[in-house]
């Protein structure tokens, strides 16, 4: 038992490795031409210019938070506070890390990618899973090895006070970080996509990616910023997190089950409970390192199949060594208080429920939101009338996929929750919602593969925009869109598992909330402050999704500005006379600028108002914590399902279907998937984080609040 920690450390440095190594195969591939190196070099500098602006303005957020848990009460002594601090500033140090790894290696590999696809797809396609996987170990890697060092340091070897409270901060920080990621990159892709697509296919009439259009170059760099740095700080955030919930809620059961007893030196058997999580971490990671390795190109086989083999072995590993660690782990049915833990396995099956609910919620995504399915293909239908049907039926249908997830969610709930009891027999009551929070990180226990298929997606898209500015022969633009047209998919699945997994997380941070309250926290709807914190807290997800879709028009509007003026103004650029270019920099700046000013208030807003809301009435933030998670999590279903379902009916006519490019059904078909750019890259992704990031401030201050 004692190892587990050690073993998770172990397996976060293999998997650094492993990211280490990828990067080396991907930085020692052919980057193609000298036009080729020159894009993918202002890609990559847009990029990396923007990632370090964000951050230096999250920092000033960061100072701030540090600060506040160093004079905040949260505990009686000074010592836990100095070490929530750290243990804050470790999580957001680690995920603005983590950007920064898999940024320049997504934005190396695009070039890359773009010249293996003159190979054919069987070289392009393991490029650029690599160049995924780098984000997605990195990820991963670190995200363990924080956690494993947090719960070292001041559970184990200096045994702070409050010590779990402590390990929350980890999680905290990497929430604050990925908060801003997400809105800032989301804000910053979708100014340059809405605004390049509604000047240049609308209005131009010129292909997408088109080197005469001035916001090309900044639609490739929001690809990376938005869908790799962000998304890679989502998904290192929800991971830090599903392990953090547990752990949290099994210290706080733990004098549940000793019944008063001290917990001073040993937790005894009951330490079980507080490793498992981190074992499960740590098989989970081993598994997909296994799992990445399976992933190669081969000619005449499906690209989608060649490309989810390696998150199936991973998939497959992880739910034999869950049974293996489970059983080991728990051998000789240990007694914990006076309750035994007479049937170990069922905490074992938890950990498959949540991976298999992972990957279902993952599969209505992708049905929802791919061409080869009715819902896509009925929104292609309806462009055929005009922009005003594509888009009431692309509302229709993200609603309506709302019912199949959260029935597999409350099935999954229901199931954990049965099993955790099952596991103690009569304690089920009280350990029930224990298995509840081990299912979130079953379904991201194999978070590193995960990610490296969802960062494909950008490398892949990215590689397109390079061909097409490149000049290349039309069929590497042929091979580069079908690798975009996967990486579509990929990205709706990854959505589902982080989603899903926020509500899930964010449920067992919730009761760790209710527990460290205690009796402060009554929970009942027929209390008057309870009532009035559920109506805040179900208005808030709106409030949050009305700023940041605001923030993306008003970005979009400056860029639309921008590209007609130089339309304009430029003499030749519009016909591409040779040797006239476009101002691309300028294009750049107003989505960076426009980014970073706009992601202030509504990030804020996720940490204020629960602050707010405790030091008023600690009864009210239970209500508002409540009415957040659920119409927060219906939100993001809805918002990225519509979003990516109009993104692939645009698709689906651009391949030919319904007249093809420029007509007028193509057209209107690029209305909706202007209006879905910020539904599935800005405000429906940012919508996970949003509930998580409040829950998880609640349960830090919460000493506070009393």
């Amino acid at each position: 038992m004692t190892a587990v920690p050690y073993l998770a450390l172990i397996a976060s440095v293999l998997a650094l490795l492993l990211a280490y190594y990828f990067a080396k195969v991907v930085l020692r591939a052919d980057q193609g031409t000298e036009l080729m190196r020159e894009i993918g070099a202002a890609i990559r500098e847009g990029a990396m210019a923007f990632l370090r602006r964000e951050y230096r303005w999250v920092s000033v957020f960061v100072a701030a938070m540090f600060v506040l848990l160093l004079i905040v009460p949260i505990a009686d002594d000074f010592t836990p506070r100095l070490a929530a601090s750290f243990a804050y500033l470790m999580g957001a140090v680690l995920s603005s890390v983590a950007g920064f790894i898999g940024m320049r290696i997504a934005t190396a590999a695009n070039t890359r990618t773009a010249n293996a696809a003159r190979q054919g797809a069987a070289k392009a396609l393991p490029l650029a899973f690599k160049g995924g996987a780098v984000m997605g170990f990195s990820v991963a890697g670190l995200a363990l090895l924080g956690i494993s060092i947090n719960y070292l340091l001041w559970v184990k070897w200096l045994g702070v006070d409050q010590a779990f409270q402590v390990v929350a901060a980890f999680g905290l920080g990497a929430s604050s970080i990925a908060l801003f990621a997400r809105i800032g990159g989301g804000i910053y892709t979708k100014a340059a996509d809405v605004g390049g697509d509604l000047v240049g296919k609308v209005e131009a009439g010129i292909p997408e990616d088109d080197p005469r259009n001035p916001a090309t170059i900044a639609d490739a760099v929001g690809d990376n910023v938005g869908d790799v740095a962000g998304m890679g700080a989502d998904l290192f955030e929800s991971y830090a997190g599903s392990i953090v919930a547990p752990v949290v809620l099994a210290s706080l059961l733990v004098p549940v089950f000793l019944e008063g007893d001290s917990l001073a030196g040993s937790f005894g058997d009951a330490e079980g409970l507080l490793m498992y999580p981190i074992l499960i971490g740590a098989l989970g990671m081993i598994a997909s390192i296994i799992g990445a390795l399976f992933v190669r190109g081969r000619e005449g086989r499906s690209l989608s199949g060649q490309l989810h083999t390696g998150q199936y072995v991973a998939m497959a590993l992880t739910v034999v060594f869950a049974i293996v660690g489970t059983l080991v782990l728990f051998s000789g049915s240990p007694t914990i208080g006076s309750y035994e833990l007479s049937a170990p396995i069922f905490l074992a099956f938890t950990i498959i429920v949540g991976l298999l609910g992972g990957w279902a919620i993952g599969f209505t995504s992708e049905y929802f939101t791919s061409e080869h399915f009715r819902p896509v293909k009925g929104i292609a239908q309806q462009s055929e009338t005009g922009p005003a049907t594509v888009t009431i039926e692309g509302i229709a249908q993200g609603k309506l996929s709302t019912l199949p997830a959260v029935a597999l969610v409350v099935t999954m709930i229901g199931l954990s929750y049965l099993f955790g009891g099952l596991a103690f027999g009569e304690a089920g009551d009280v350990i029930g919602l224990y298995g509840v929070s081990l299912a979130a990180i079953g379904m991201l226990a194999v978070t590193g593969v995960i990610v490296a298929v969802d960062a494909y997606g950008p490398i892949a898209d990215n590689a397109g925009g390079i061909a097409e500015m490149a000049e290349l022969p039309p069929e590497v633009r042929g091979v580069t869109d079908s690798l975009d047209s996967l990486g579509n998919t990929t990205a709706a699945v990854a959505k589902g598992f982080a989603v899903g997994s926020a509500a899930v997380t964010a449920l067992a941070l919730f009761k760790s909330f209710s527990l460290t309250a205690g009796d402060q926290v009554f929970r009942d709807i027929n209390d008057t402050a309870v009532t009035i914190g559920l109506f805040l807290g179900a208005m808030t997800p709106f409030i949050f999704a009305a700023l940041t879709m605001s923030s993306v028009g008003r970005a979009a509007q400056a860029m639309i500005v921008e590209v007609r003026r130089q339309f304009a103004e430029i003499p030749g650029l519009r016909e591409g006379e040779p040797g006239v270019k476009p101002d691309s920099r300028r294009c750049v700046d107003i989505s960076t600028q426009a980014a970073l000013r706009e992601m202030l208030l509504p990030g804020g807003l996720a940490v204020v108002l629960p602050l707010v809301i405790g030091f008023i009435d600690v009864n009210a933030l239970g209500g508002f914590l409540a009415g957040a998670v659920v119409t927060g999590f219906l939100i993001a279903i809805y918002m990225a399902n519509s979003g990516g379902a109009w993104d692939n009916a645009k698709k689906y006519i651009e391949a030919g279907a319904h007249g093809g490019k420029g007509t007028d059904a193509h057209a209107a078909a690029v209305v909706g998937d202007t209006i879905g750019d910020p539904f599935k890259d800005t405000s429906g992704p940012a919508m996970n984080i949003l509930i998580k990031v409040m829950t998880i401030v609640s349960l830090v201050f919460v000493p506070a609040f009393l």
